[in-house]
Order: structure tokens, then sequence, then C-alpha cells
């Protein structure tokens, strides 16, 4: 199992709410050096077009990154492909590859934050037609140099030459035999079983081969040396996030119990010491039928850049050990669909 630290970059921290974006940024890409000499595998960089947020071009932060790194993957978490030129999407991308040496992903979604859609001015009524057809044609430009493609809600393309080509062709979600990345910020993981063997199935059906059939999780998590440390350090910021964009929502304002509730055996948070979090990841593993990625998404919390710098740390050297070992032991292979 690969383990992972996505971020939304947030723009601000618990102590100021006017702290320099240009400070934010630069703190984010030590977080990234720092998760690639922890020994984590990925770190991913989200896509918001708001003022809470500052990755509204995540390739360029990754960019960054990737001349400052060796060995972690660079990934979007995620790219809002409804509301983006999908040509220009793999450009990006491809650049990215380039630089990174072979080590960009691209997870794209829909996107949960609906504000890209009138900033680029895209309807909201079109929001299931736009991702499928802006996917039909991302998956295009990744198998063909010279496209040939039309659709409802961009203009056809007749032959044009897409560049540069990228090192790596990304790996082949259900039908398209796609790795699937499954967001679980809320809830019980137990409730998304039936949609990931869904997703398992009807790979299987269109004959994709099992090593493509693959099942990621971002889930909101912070490794402290204690879990009262860590539930302590995560609430305040995590629950003023929460309830922030509950007000546009409708959701309730979050309690101290509700965030307890979630942190308890079968919730969704990955919050506490590491012994505690490696028992929820395994939770989460047998829960869904097996992953091959959990990505922890910290800075929701708006924790202090101190703070994230040593959970990262701790989890290179607490968690991703542990886990490694218990993939490689022979009684943990073959049960659980990795």
């Amino acid at each position: 199992m690969q383990i992972g630290i996505d971020s939304f970059a947030a723009a601000f921290d618990d102590t100021s709410r006017a702290v320099s974006p240009q400070d934010r940024l630069q703190q984010l890409v030590e977080q990234i050096v720092h998760a690639d000499l922890a020994g984590l595998d990925s770190f991913g960089v989200g896509e918001h077009h708001r003022r809470e947020f500052l990755d509204s071009a995540p390739a360029i932060i990754l960019a960054a990154a990737a001349a400052r790194t060796q060995r972690i993957r660079l990934t979007s978490a995620v790219t809002v492909l409804s509301a983006a030129d999908p040509v220009r999407v793999f450009q990006s991308f491809a650049t990215l590859d380039l630089l990174s040496g072979g080590r960009a992903e691209m997870i794209v979604g829909r996107g949960s934050s609906i504000e890209a859609f009138p900033l680029f001015g895209f309807r909201l009524e079109d929001y299931d037609s736009l991702f499928a057809e802006k996917l039909d044609l991302l998956l295009m430009v990744r198998e063909n140099e010279h496209v040939h493609w039309s659709g409802k809600h961009r203009p056809a393309l007749t032959g044009q030459g897409v560049y540069p080509r990228p090192m790596q062709s990304f790996a082949r979600a259900g039908a398209l035999g796609l790795p699937l990345m499954v967001a679980i910020i809320g809830g019980e993981p137990r409730r998304f079983r039936p949609l990931v063997d869904l997703y398992r199935e009807t790979a299987r059906r269109y004959g994709h081969a099992a090593d493509k059939i693959k099942v990621g999780v971002h889930a909101p998590g912070y490794v402290a040396a204690t879990t009262q440390e860590a539930a302590d350090d995560f609430f305040p910021g995590f629950a003023r996030a929460v309830t922030d964009v509950g007000k546009e929502r409708g959701w309730p304002a979050m309690t101290r119990a509700d965030f307890d509730a979630q942190r308890g055996p079968q919730g969704a948070l990955l919050i506490g010491s590491p012994e505690e979090v490696v028992e929820k990841i395994h939770m989460y593993d047998e829960t869904l039928g097996g992953i091959s990625r959990l990505s922890f998404q910290m800075n929701a919390a708006s924790l202090p850049h101190a703070k994230l710098m040593r959970s990262i740390e701790m989890i290179g050297a607490d968690l991703v050990p542990v886990l490694r070992e218990r993939d490689a032991t022979p009684s943990s292979k073959g049960t659980t669909g990795r």
C-alpha cells in the first residue's frame, strides 16, 4: 500500500488569517520536499477557486516541487476536469511529467466545490455531461498524438497534434479500467463498499486485468505523538473548515462530539497516534476489500507549518515501515485485492 499526503494549500493557519500567500506556498513546497525525504510515496495538491485556498493552479505548485524532489510521485487531488480544457490539462501534466522525470499523476473528478463552473462559464445543469465528455477527450489525447474528436461542450479537434507528450502513460474506473480514488471525508467507510464493489465488478466485466483495478482513499488525517495531542491539534481548524462549508451546503456546525465520533474505530478520520492510525488504515483496507493508496488530507485543519512537518516526518518514520512490512508478509498477500 502506498502512503501519501494531499493538500488544498490552505491560505490560512490557526494563528492568523492574514499569512502571506507567498510564505504559505513556499511552506507547501517545503512540505512536499519533507515528504519525499521521509519516504512517502505521493503528494497531491487539490484545486479550488476560492479565497480560503491557494491551489487554483496545482500543476505549477507541483512543478516547483519537482525541481526539489527525487522520488515522490506528484499528483493532483483532484483536477476539476468538468470546468477545464482537457487538452490544456494534459499539456500541463505532461510538462510536469517531463520536469519530474516521470513522476506526475493526474486524478480527475467533477469537483465537490462548484465555484469553478461559473468562473469558467459552465452550467451546473451540465455537471455530469461535462465530465463524461471531457474525460473521453482526455483519454483520447492521452492515447493519440493527433486527435480527431467532437463533442457538445468544446470545439472539435480535426487531427491537431497535442504536445508535449509525457514520459509515462497514465495507468488505465469501471468500464474504462482507470484506477479509482475515493474521497471519504466523513461518515463510515463501510458505506462506500457497495460503490467500490460496483467499480471492481464493472472493470472485470469489461475485461480489465486485476492489476489495473486499483482503489485509493483520500481522507482527513493527522498523526501526533499521542491520540489526545492529535485530536486537540486537529479539531479547531477542521471544525471551522467543515462549519464554514456547511453554511453554504446546509450542514450543521461540527461539534467536538461529532469529531470524536468520526475518530472512532468505524469513522472516517485518520487522527491519532501512529499505532492508532495504522489500525485505522487496516480497517479501511479490510472494509473496502483492499486499497492500494492512502492519502492523508491534513491541511484542511489549517495547522501550523511546524506541526504539519512533524506529522509528515512521523508518518514516514512510524507508519510507512509498519505498513510495508505488513504488505510484505505472505499472510497479507492475495487476501485484499491489492
